[in-house]
């Protein structure tokens, strides 16, 4: 989309089902947007994402710098928005847009193309936008919203230049800029007022600036990183690259870096800080001399970074949760929209859907976990970002461990995978999920046991059973049953019953956080295996775990 930058996606945020046809129609115009539907209004097949409070959700996607469109009053999002106003330049594009589609109002956001985003939605629902951006509708665009390449030198100094020639004042161009080649600008040769394409910085090749000008930087720098280079205050040595040849900070467009370097965290920290993206090659993509680690390469029009090298891979594991969207931390619903391919068992694939077009869907077999992360780990290594999905909590008898377990057993044959940015994202894990539906069963100490002997042999479990029982910690047991082990779970049972009263609670919780979820509470005395099956969390409690009307909870003292 010509009036978006950067990788976060556009979130359309509904209060009503009223407004669902308007948001899907804008949906279908804009790459990547998903719908977000408040939870008690809007039916959950309806919405990509959830939300319950609109307040604090609007805030949450402004202060991530996520684009909104708000099917709503403009005046409510301006109420929700206001304590977070501060830095004009920094805001990302705020819209309101009335429900029936009948108004497209820019709110926020005229520094990152809110009005170049309000005619594209305009145009999808055959309207005018409600621009009033006096500049704008002036000479046809804003001038102080360059486009993908470009970036605005000083905001207060591009305010007195717009104001001149709304005052009547003439300009001239001075460097390319084809995107005004047609813009209706007063246009004098000896004008007083100029427009400055350059990627220098006053005092050198702009010394003949005016306050008033308007200077606009091309993003057309590289800076490469030999392993000299690559010590100490990284970015601090590419400014004082840039101040010795008169670059301006802005003209910078990425950071290049050896391949071999990759992996090293202060790389990474360094392009953030530069506010450019982070570039790894092979070689070094140009010839220039380098001084004190550092080579400059400066192009004669911007430099499209994501054509050179390629960028450092990441891999995020991450938990889904039960299995209900409200339920999916933030973190997570991140980086699988931020994601270009996603891997995991076909069941969570599915529930981590649905995906955008530009997404890679890659679904196996539920027993194939370590050939799911070597692939995973492939993919990244080619400067990809990955997401491999679990249910729950990647962590707990799931793909966090075959990941890090393919990480340590290719490390002879596969370096390049240690220069992935591997980050495990926390979910919240069936054991966790059935224990707050029922109270607060595991309130005190207690372990998790898998009664799947697939990985670890039968006596093991065993012995595990009995030393938890002994040492009286509740316990939650994942895949109690199955069909291929239909006498384990009776025999698990025995065992803690040699440890535990036969009115002991016990919690039982099928497809909790998913459509049908099923929460009973029995005795132990009265469980018998044909209440459970392996979608079921069985929950046994300690000496010291109680009722309490429909409640179950372990208290936090011991006796």
């Amino acid at each position: 989309m010509a009036g978006m930058t950067g990788r976060n996606t556009p979130a359309i945020v509904v209060l009503g089902s009223a407004a669902l046809d308007t948001a899907r129609r804008i949906q279908a115009h804009v790459p990547g947007a998903r719908i977000h539907g408040l939870a008690s209004r809007v039916d959950a097949h309806s919405a990509d994402i959830a939300y319950d409070d609109f307040g604090a959700h609007l805030r949450s996607l402004y202060v991530s710098g996520t684009p909104v469109i708000a099917l709503c009053a403009a005046g409510i999002v301006i109420r929700a928005l206001a304590t977070c106003l501060a830095d004009k330049g920094a805001e990302p594009p705020v819209l309101a847009v009335a429900q029936d589609g009948s108004a497209v109002v820019p709110l926020l956001g005229g520094m990152s193309g809110v009005n170049v985003l309000a005619r594209e939605i305009a145009a999808s629902l055959h309207i005018a936008p409600a621009i009033t951006t006096s500049g704008e509708l002036r000479f046809g665009q804003c001038l102080l919203a360059p486009p993908e390449g470009y970036a605005l030198a000083d905001i207060e100094q591009g305010k007195r230049f717009v104001s001149g020639l709304l005052a009547g004042e003439t300009t001239r161009i001075e460097g390319h800029a084809p995107w005004l080649d047609d813009a209706p600008l007063p246009r004098a040769a000896d004008a007083r007022l100029a427009v400055h394409i350059t990627p220098y910085g006053a005092g050198t090749a702009t010394a003949a600036l005016t306050p008033d000008d308007l200077v606009i930087h091309p993003r057309c720098v590289l800076a490469w990183l030999d392993d000299a280079g690559i010590e100490g205050d990284i970015a601090e040595r590419v400014r004082v690259a840039m101040r010795e040849r008169g670059l301006a900070p802005l003209a910078l467009a990425a950071l290049v870096a050896p391949v071999r370097q990759g992996s090293l965290e202060a790389l990474t920290e360094a392009a953030h800080a530069l506010g450019v993206p982070l570039r790894l090659c092979d070689a070094r993509p140009f010839d220039a001399a380098s001084s004190n680690g550092v080579a400059l390469h400066v192009a004669d029009t911007p430099v499209d970074a994501l054509a050179i090298g390629r960028a450092r891979g990441t891999l995020t594991v991450l938990g889904l949760g039960p299995g209900s969207a409200d339920l999916l931390t933030p973190a997570a619903r991140r980086a699988l929209d931020e994601a270009q391919d996603v891997l995991g068992y076909e069941t969570y694939v599915r529930m981590a859907g649905p995906f955008r077009d530009d997404q890679c869907v890659h679904m196996t077999d539920n027993r194939e976990e370590l050939q799911r992360a070597r692939r995973a780990f492939e993919l990244a290594s080619e400067g990809r970002r990955v997401v491999v999905v679990s249910s729950g909590d990647p962590g707990v008898f799931a793909m966090a461990a075959a990941v890090l377990e393919a990480l340590d057993t290719g490390r002879a044959d596969h370096a390049d995978w240690h220069a992935v940015k591997l980050a495990i994202v926390p979910g919240v894990s069936a054991s966790l999920a059935t224990s707050a539906r029922a109270g607060a069963p595991l309130g005190h100490d207690f372990c998790v046991l898998s009664l799947s002997d697939n990985l670890k042999p039968w006596s093991v479990i065993e012995k595990r059973i009995a030393h938890a029982g002994e040492a009286d910690l509740v316990m939650a047991f994942y895949n109690p049953l199955s069909k291929a082990r239909p006498w384990q779970f009776d025999r698990a049972m025995e065992i803690v019953r040699q440890h535990r009263r036969a009115e002991t609670p016990v919690v039982l919780g099928r497809d909790i956080g998913r459509p049908g979820e099923r929460l009973s509470i029995v005795t132990l005395g009265a469980l018998t295996s044909d209440l459970v099956d392996m979608r079921t969390m069985v929950i046994v409690g300690s000496s010291t775990t109680r009722t309490v009307g429909n409640w179950v909870y372990t208290p936090r003292w011991y006796a």
